[in-house]
């Protein structure tokens, strides 16, 4: 069968066999348990819940508030779900009927009035609702009143760990999720073995594979701080920490390089130099948030705030200030104000005036006219905080003065909401669940408030350092637990802290083990250096005569790299890989449809396979290099001149791939006036040349114009011709009043005289992030890196056997079989112990 577009029944077979000779894998328990809060007790009340309360709430509000349909994040099918309240705070604040947004609902002094699109309740039912409130919120006339609900505080509370519950849990996080689980066992849980930890280190640090010399020196040392010393020592690799750490912040910032969206216009910029200079610098993270917020300097980040320009007459919620107002309150204070760029929030406390007030530290003019839903309002404001008790009025009026606050106001050292936050992100990122759920939602309880203030104040105490964050979380046991399955999304009062939960490997980190197992590692064109062009020329197009650039891209050699930094494919956004015209804080880990296609049947993996096969068993072949090759891109793109040598080729091949054309199917290449010349100088044009068309077929004109379409391949042979020369150029023949518009081509254009290799169109250079060693010449040693590298230990007997056959080429005695490596890659790489980070 047809390797290319199917896995063979082969490796079917070979990943069937392998997972039912693995070993049974330890258990998993679910995250599952009720945190319970202490009442205190208090002198009686007269209404009872379940007899007088609940049935008015069944009978009105069960349609959009039952446990099920929870509209808002709200349910007020139990006593306890209308205590817990919904994404907009405490629907009840026992005794105070007054400050009770259930209440206001009801009356309607806060819009939507409920129930919703109905008559309003009558005044004796929302007088009962009203007494109980004020009496307590009680279960029952005897009952304690109910606790009172939680409200995130602004600044940090500095927490003094109490003493070690465990003799083992003796550091401050250690102490203080002991104390937490000590609730419900007397027994402290284990750790993990030490490498299953080194695994976790190594995709968490580096979103590397461990090197299996590097993991069996890790297990055989015998020292007791080793896991400590690991951390530390993937630490201090910064272009390894730097380069993993890329792809969770490009997630945060909507930061793509090389992506259009159809409906942008110009004007974004990428930070990716910046952000990966902080990185690698480890900045403080307190000044990272100031250079994002106010780019005073020449290299800073001014392309977070300048956001995705939409063409276009668009809503007032998108300017590039409203997108600022959005993204900063988001990913560095937990709030999310999407809802509140149109209205006053619906599931939330936050107000339309709190998203033009922050976006009038951002805006052009100082002050801002608000629009609810697009119609204008009689109001305007200035700059206003979230957090009114940090405001200060911005030096002066001048966008300089207002971001500079904006920095000021993010970063004081009375915000604890700025450093929470990150804590908690961070944590989610580690442990798969964050010690406040959502992190977008940074308003919602903890489920230890002491835990994520001390971690925080901690940060902020070393001085804003993310590495030490990262490790301090690290050396915990907490984060050494054993992982633990998610069966379903945990509701927020039900959640109970009993580990990490069980993650899936990024897109990224998938790709990236993929290049240091194999050596196969993706490519992009790298910094290109400068160089000086050839003299100009002149040709035509369409009439018009153009100046032409006559040089190649100095690049006809790929840089072997990490995932992030190219452009996603259909495998990797199966795998997750978002399109970042948002703010993505968590990616979606659920298995899908167009996932298992990709994995199962998806070209990408299998040529990618085949290819790190061939590397493995030393029977990859020479790569091809362009004789030309140049980029058209851009909204104001210009033809690219060709004048190459041809006198000892026999066959030319002509190649257009896209690059991230915001609409590739509309973008029309064209091969411009190429003609072949003879040595004596007579000049034959390409168009009258009929070509072997390995896709798509040309369409010629009598001018000269040769249109194709993007991917497309023509190969012409030339063999008994004579030329010597081939010259012409190579451009798109789309109006260029639409390029730049609605249009933002980005194509390449290559001529090789030898067949190309169409997935390698850039053949990798010799550098690569993460050498796999030499070819392999053993079936034994190869199925022992594979499986150590893949899964972190050797291989069993049976799975031994099974992988050793299917590397062995019957056909060479002695000889690796690449189809049979690229199948054991394959089944390696679909076991669950491989994609999944335990």
């Amino acid at each position: 069968m047809n390797r290319v577009f199917m896995v063979g029944a082969s490796a079917l077979w070979l990943a069937t066999a392998l997972l039912r000779a693995q070993a049974p894998a330890a258990p998993v328990s679910p995250a599952t348990g009720v945190s319970t809060q202490p009442t205190p007790a208090a002198s009686n009340g007269s209404i009872d819940f379940a007899t007088q309360i609940q049935p008015i709430l069944t009978e009105f509000c069960e349609d959009c508030h039952d446990a099920e349909t929870r509209k808002g994040g709200l349910s007020l099918a139990t006593l306890a779900d209308v205590l817990e309240g919904g994404r907009s705070g405490a629907a009840v604040r026992p005794g105070a009927s007054g400050r009770s947004l259930l209440v206001d609902r009801l009356t309607g002094a806060v819009e939507p009035s409920m129930p919703k699109d109905e008559d309003q309740l009558e005044p004796g039912r929302i007088a009962l609702i009203r007494a109980w409130i004020d009496e307590g919120a009680r279960a029952t006339p005897t009952s304690p009143p109910a606790p009172q609900p939680w409200e995130a505080p602004l600044t940090l509370t500095r927490v003094d760990p109490p003493a070690p519950v465990w003799p083992a849990w003796d550091r401050p996080v250690d102490r203080l999720v002991a104390s937490y689980l000590a609730r419900t066992s007397t027994t402290p849980p284990a750790v993990v073995p030490d490498a299953v930890f080194a695994r976790r280190a190594w995709l968490d640090i580096q979103g590397l594979l461990p090197e299996p010399t590097a993991l069996r020196a890790f297990l055989s040392d015998p020292l007791e701080d080793k896991r400590d010393r690991l951390v530390m020592t993937l630490l201090s690799d910064r272009g390894a920490y730097a380069e993993h750490w890329m792809t969770f912040w490009n997630d945060l910032l909507r930061n793509d390089d090389g992506v259009s969206y159809f409906s942008e216009k110009d004007g974004r910029k990428s930070i990716t130099p910046w952000l990966l200079e902080a990185l690698q610098g480890n900045r403080p993270y307190n000044e990272f948030v100031a250079a994002l917020l106010n780019p005073e300097k020449r290299n800073d980040p001014a392309g977070f705030l300048v956001g995705v320009n939409w063409r276009g007459e668009t809503s007032a919620a998108v300017t590039p200030w409203m997108q600022a107002s959005q993204n900063t309150a988001q990913v560095f204070l937990g709030v999310n104000m999407k809802c509140n760029a149109c209205h006053d929030s619906f599931v939330s406390r936050w107000k339309l005036k709190d998203a033009y007030g922050l976006a009038a530290f951002f805006s052009p003019k100082p002050t801002l006219q608000l629009y609810r839903c697009d119609v204008a309002r009689d109001e305007q404001t200035g700059p206003l905080f979230l957090f009114p008790e940090l405001h200060a009025k911005p030096r002066g009026d001048s966008l300089e003065h207002r971001r500079a606050e904006a920095a000021r106001l993010f970063t004081d050292p009375l915000n604890g909401r700025m450093p929470r936050t990150i804590v908690n992100r961070v944590w989610e990122r580690l442990l798969g669940h964050g010690i406040v759920a959502n992190s977008d939602e940074m308003d919602t309880r903890p489920w230890s408030p002491e835990l994520l203030d001390w971690l925080a104040q901690d940060f902020v105490d070393h001085g804003y350092d993310l590495k030490h964050l990262i490790a301090t979380i690290m050396a915990s046991r907490a984060y050494q637990l054993p992982a633990v399955a998610r069966v379903s999304e945990p509701s927020a009062r039900g959640y109970l802290f009993q580990g990490p939960e069980v993650r899936r490997l990024t897109a990224e980190q998938f790709a990236d083990a993929i290049g240091s197992m194999t050596g196969e590692w993706s490519t992009w064109p790298g910094p290109q250096p400068q160089r000086n062009p050839a003299a100009p020329s002149t040709t035509t197009n369409g009439g018009a005569t153009v100046t032409l650039r006559l040089d190649s891209d100095p690049v006809s050699v790929g840089v072997p790299a990490r995932e992030w930094r190219t452009a996603s494919s259909t495998l990797t956004r199966a795998l997750g890989r978002p399109l970042r015209d948002q703010v993505i804080s968590v990616r979606p880990d659920d298995s899908t449809t167009p996932q298992a296609l990709e994995l199962v049947n998806g070209e990408r993996l299998t040529q990618w396979l085949a290819r790190g096969a061939r590397r493995l068993t030393g029977d990859l072949p020479d790569d091809v290099y362009s004789r030309f090759n140049a980029a058209i891109a851009g909204r104001a793109p210009k033809p690219r001149g060709f004048d190459i040598d041809v006198s000892s080729s026999k066959d030319l091949w002509l190649v257009v791939r896209d690059t991230g054309s915001n609409a590739p199917e509309r973008v029309n290449p064209v091969w411009v006036n190429a003609v072949l010349v003879d040595g004596d100088g007579t000049e034959t044009p390409l168009s009258s040349l009929v070509p072997h068309i390995e896709s798509d077929r040309p369409r010629h004109r009598s001018d000269g114009l040769i249109y194709v379409s993007s991917p497309s391949v023509l190969r012409y042979s030339i063999d008994a011709k004579k030329f010597v020369r081939l010259r012409g150029a190579v451009d798109v023949a789309n109006l260029r009043t639409e390029v730049g518009s609605t249009l933002n081509p980005a194509v390449r254009f290559f001529i090789f005289d030898a067949a190309p290799n169409q997935g390698r169109l850039l053949p990798p250079g010799r550098a690569v992030p993460s050498p796999a060693g030499p070819p392999a010449t053993d079936g034994q040693a190869l199925v022992d890196r594979l499986f150590w590298q893949a899964l972190g230990r050797a291989p069993s007997p049976a799975e031994r056997a099974l992988a050793e056959q299917a590397v062995s080429d019957r056909a060479r005695p002695g000889r690796l079989a690449p189809d049979g490596v690229a199948d054991l890659l394959w089944a390696v790489l679909m076991k669950p112990e491989f994609q999944l980070i335990y």
